[in-house]
């Protein structure tokens, strides 16, 4: 954020709304998850990665970052499932493939300060 105070990637106050709404919309999920399912479904990382990545390019680049790890991992995962390789009921990493997403977000993201 102290790299957003002077608007390198994107302005402070995107910064400061994209950590709190990418750690705010995972924790949601996972809150679901063990109320649904009697196990919480994500690691504290995962919440925290994405708070990073929303600090680093703003509350703009969550949306695309969600979307593109989520189609990943069902792709990476249903076909290891498919295949037999992977087991349903083991947990997965899902950060890798938030790591992946917030990446090619932060490099092929508009400039949005200029929006």
């Amino acid at each position: 954020m102290i790299v957003n105070s002077g608007e390198l990637f994107t302005s402070l106050t995107s910064a400061v709304w994209g950590a709190v709404g990418g750690y705010l919309v995972l924790w949601l999920l996972r809150g679901f998850s063990k109320l649904f399912s009697d196990t919480e479904g994500m690691g504290q990382g995962d919440l925290k990665l994405l708070a990073m990545l929303g600090a680093w390019g703003g509350w703009q680049i969550l949306p695309g970052v969600l979307l593109m790890s989520t189609l990943a991992a069902t792709v990476v995962f249903g076909v290891g499932m498919v295949s037999g390789k992977i087991d349903r009921n083991s947990p997965q990493p899902f950060g890798p493939f938030l790591a992946g997403a917030g990446w090619l977000a932060l490099m092929y993201t508009p400039d949005w300060t200029a929006i």
